[in-house]
């Protein structure tokens, strides 16, 4: 189907963007803020429209106002559309509330409703909790965004501890995935139970043992999104990581992955000069390279963007690079010999859900 997608160069709506590339076949119609004069035009024959667009920061009237608007400039472009499209709309449970961005989100609701129901479609609400992930903004996604950079620059951030359900927002774009063949009404996914203080400390535990090199423990779910979280503000600048070779006259050790908890699993592959491997990207995934002999080049770059992040190690100096989920990914052999690298991932492979989507790196 073709699916409107607003708000795409945010937060939600890169990853919910990420999510539709990876496990679907539907025609995505990205729509920036650039594009925003174009909407009606864009929208003409969309069988859904997934409204993420909205204001989240500024003055009273701007945060209230400015939902409205986009909810109204949307619902003119489906009833301008020639088609019925199902509305998708990334609510908040704030909501139910009365602050500006609740008042404002509320009438965003009702204002997309009445379009579907003049175009004899389907609203799906979907009421969404604290959202964070990968690429938050800090201090305007999400307190957890703003909790990395504060432990990045070893700062103390100020906490005001209180109860609070996080919803990884991977998850968030999959119940938005969901909502598209989903009965109209409301949708209310239910975040992990933690508090601010808690969720302070897994990161400052996270990153002390991951400043060595070593993986920390990822024994739930919400370990896994947080480490994620971390490591993908931490690159580029803090890669690759450094790994210390041991000698004596027996020969030369050298340990590559110091893993705290969970599952694991490691492989080792060889390439021929000149071959590329890789050519996707993960959702959830953490995975490792470590080249143990041979030169290489590995390069990485973010979904939806066109910089290229290269990193060039040998066996001789062995380094660390840790994939970041959203990021396109290879390795290849630029030496004149044998090239073998050792690769780990936090996880057992599951044919039935890999978690490995094809994506060349070069554009």
């Amino acid at each position: 189907m073709k699916v409107l997608l607003t708000g795409a160069g945010g937060f939600l709506g890169w990853h919910t963007r990420a999510r539709l590339q990876a496990l679907t076949a539907h025609d995505v119609v990205a729509v920036t803020r650039a594009q925003w004069p174009d909407l009606a035009a864009l929208a003409r024959g969309a069988d859904a429209v997934v409204h993420i667009a909205g204001v989240n920061r500024g003055d009273d009237a701007e945060v209230e106002r400015g939902n409205l608007d986009l909810a109204r400039d949307v619902a003119d472009a489906v009833r301008a559309s020639g088609s019925a499209p199902r509305i998708v709309f990334a609510d908040s449970i704030q909501a139910g509330g009365d602050s500006p961005y609740g008042r404002g989100k509320r009438a965003a609701a009702d204002v997309l409703a009445r379009a579907a129901d003049d175009v004899g479609s389907a609203l799906v609400d979907v009421r969404l909790p604290n959202l964070f992930g990968e690429h938050g903004r800090p201090r305007y996604n999400s307190f957890v965004a703003t909790f990395v950079d504060a432990v990045m620059r070893g700062e103390p951030p100020q906490v005001a501890d209180r109860p609070v359900d996080l919803l990884h927002v991977q998850a968030a774009a999959q119940t938005l995935l969901d909502a598209l063949a989903a009965p109209a009404g409301r949708i209310e996914p239910a975040g992990t139970p933690t508090t601010v203080a808690a969720v302070l400390r897994t990161l400052r535990d996270l990153d002390r043992v991951y400043a060595g090199s070593d993986i920390p423990p990822l024994l739930t779910e919400l370990d896994v999104d947080l480490f994620n979280t971390l490591r993908t503000a931490r690159f580029p600048a803090s890669y690759p990581l450094a790994l210390t070779r041991r000698t004596d006259d027996r020969g030369s050790l050298v340990e590559v992955v110091r893993a705290h908890g969970g599952q694991g699993q490691t492989f080792v592959s060889t390439t021929r000069p000149g071959i590329t491997r890789g050519e996707h990207f993960h959702l959830r995934k953490v995975e490792r390279f470590v080249v143990l002999a041979g030169t290489a080049r590995i390069s990485l770059r973010r979904l939806f963007t066109e910089k290229i992040v290269n990193f060039d190690v040998a066996g001789e100096t062995p380094v660390v690079v840790d994939m970041p989920t959203g990021w396109a990914h290879n390795i290849t052999n630029t030496g004149a010999g044998e090239l073998t690298t050792l690769f780990w991932t936090h996880e057992l492979f599951d044919p039935a859900a890999p978690d490995t989507f094809p994506e060349a790196v070069g554009t």
